[in-house]
């Protein structure tokens, strides 16, 4: 049975993760167990339910109940369900919803490294990438292009920030990731790491030794000024995406898409 509750009280104290707390606020770094995060849209959320989060409570617009987000709504019976019209639920938020739908859920434990590392092939390493536009697109392009997982240092945005998932269309649920404090500690699990970097030593991005390596750790680093110095130095090797018409760098979401296309995968024949 479905648990539809009308909204008429804006300061209800149950509306506050969707209205009033912030990412910060939800992520709860002094208790993680207890974090939280806001997963937008029908398709995000199902992705996130099949990746087996916790669901707390929806807020969902009137019309939506019985339509598009039912067979989701059915999968959660008894978990609350806030409602309004569109105007008013905008009015609490501040935005319209995607989809006409959120949802709350609670966030699971990371993997370790090791875990992590555990049969994977090809990683993606991400160091102080603050935008969770990118994070999310870069996300989507690992899940879609052959990463089998994703390692961000601790300066990274969080990808389970409600912009990064929605960008991702819930990648993020569907591709392991973690934090860790040095790119280059996935050495230590058999990993040839490369730097996306510009410098004049870099290797092709199409360079056959790169596809032969059983295992290939990608590090991008931060917007503007990409890796820090002792992270390209302590690499196996630079590489560099080849360029045209004066162009000297793409922003860290495309390129990560180009490198992901690239090095996605061992090729047997290189």
């Amino acid at each position: 049975m479905l648990n539809i509750i009308k909204i008429t009280d804006f300061s209800a104290q149950e509306l506050d993760i969707y209205a009033r707390k912030t990412e910060v606020q939800l992520l709860n770094r002094e208790h993680p167990e207890d974090g939280i995060f806001i997963a937008e849209s029908p398709k995000v959320i199902e992705r996130a339910l099949n990746a087996g989060f916790i669901p707390v409570s929806f807020l969902v617009e009137g019309k939506h109940i019985y339509g598009e987000a039912l067979p989701i709504l059915k999968r959660c019976e008894g978990v609350p369900i806030y409602t309004a019209d569109l105007d008013v639920l905008t009015q609490l938020t501040g935005f319209q919803l995607t989809r006409g739908m959120l949802c709350a859920m609670r966030r699971k434990a990371l993997p370790t490294l090791s875990q992590l590392c555990d049969n994977a092939k090809r990683i993606a390493i991400l160091e102080n990438v603050m935008n969770p536009t990118n994070i999310g697109a870069i996300f989507r392009s690992a899940a879609a292009l052959g990463m089998d997982g994703v390692i961000l240092t601790e300066g990274s945005s969080n990808p389970l920030y409600r912009r990064s998932i929605r960008v991702s269309m819930g990648t993020v649920f569907q591709i392991p990731w973690t934090f860790c404090a040095d790119a280059n500690e996935i050495k230590k699990y058999g990993f040839q790491t490369v730097a996306m970097a510009l410098r004049n030593d870099s290797i092709s991005i199409d360079d056959p030794w790169l596809a032969a390596q059983e295992r290939l750790a990608i590090i991008l680093g931060t917007e503007g000024d990409g890796l820090a110095e002792q992270t390209i130095t302590a690499c196996d090797h630079t590489v560099r995406i080849p360029m045209a018409h004066g162009v000297d760098s793409l922003n860290v979401a495309a390129a990560s898409a180009v490198a992901f296309w690239q090095l996605g995968r061992k090729r047997e024949d290189a």
